[in-house]
């Protein structure tokens, strides 16, 4: 059996890893913050599944967390085979409406997190020359758009980036960017989603087949839908200063900072 360690692993995205995963026989060691939660689902992924479920409550906004979790990526006696970075957060409110120590706090879990978990498994998938990292980042890479934005441009680049530098080791990187997900995100962060039309929303399970599935493929970015995959397309064509004002415009109604 093969293991995969997944962050932010209690809801959303995460979950719908965690769940996929286990019914493909794969051991897992989920991290989140809140420890009853991790408890309650590990015991039903093991129940249901059968495999070994390890959790492992950590802050990634906290050095002590990232820490705890690179530790654990380091343990060769029990190495992981599949990390997925999928821990994150949106602030609502515009450029200098959200406080200093929340911005930094994003960067810390969105950035520097990302950075470090990669490189403690990736350096031993490469000892093994098998292993593969997803990093989820978001459609909103591609846009101009706050923090959040620039903070998951920063995961495809610098997935994408490592991916190249890592090519024919074995490992492969994928940076994930989905749209609308319906998950506990924009509830966490305040933010209404009333007004997001119906046709913009993604089911998170099928989000994860997809990403598996170019995983597999070898793809270093997935952006797993034809409705988010034409936008995406569509954005790069545009004038930048269109896409800019697009996306002022259409971040304050919908997406975080």
């Amino acid at each position: 059996m093969t293991t995969a360690l997944i962050t932010g692993a209690t809801a959303g995205i995460g979950a719908a890893f965690a769940r996929r995963l286990a019914a493909d026989g794969k051991n897992l060691v989920l991290v989140a913050r809140d420890e009853k939660r991790l408890s309650e689902q590990a015991t039903e992924l093991h129940d249901r599944h059968g495999v070994e479920v390890e959790v492992l409550r950590a802050d990634l906004a906290e050095d002590e967390g990232i820490e705890a979790v690179e530790a654990r990526l380091a343990d060769r006696k029990h190495p992981v085979d599949l990390l997925v970075n999928n821990a994150g957060f949106g602030h609502k409110g515009r450029y200098l409406e959200v406080p200093m120590a929340d911005e930094l706090r994003m960067l810390k879990v969105h950035c520097e997190a990302v950075l470090r978990l990669t490189s403690a498994a990736s350096a031993g998938m490469r000892e093994r020359r098998r292993g593969g990292v997803i990093n989820v980042a978001s459609v909103a890479a591609f846009v101009p758009r706050g923090t959040y934005g620039a903070s998951k441009a920063w995961v495809v680049q610098f997935t994408q980036g490592a991916a190249r530098d890592l090519a024919g080791s074995g490992v492969r990187l994928m940076a994930l960017c989905p749209g609308f997900v319906r998950t506990e995100f924009h509830q966490r962060a305040g933010m209404g989603t009333d007004n997001v039309p119906g046709w913009l929303w993604l089911d998170a399970d099928r989000l994860v087949d997809a990403a598996l599935k170019d995983l597999a493929r070898g793809r270093s970015l997935s952006v797993p839908d034809p409705r988010y995959k034409a936008l995406t397309g569509l954005m790069k064509l545009a004038p930048r200063r269109a896409v800019s004002r697009a996306s002022a415009t259409t971040g304050r109604k919908y997406g975080p900072n």
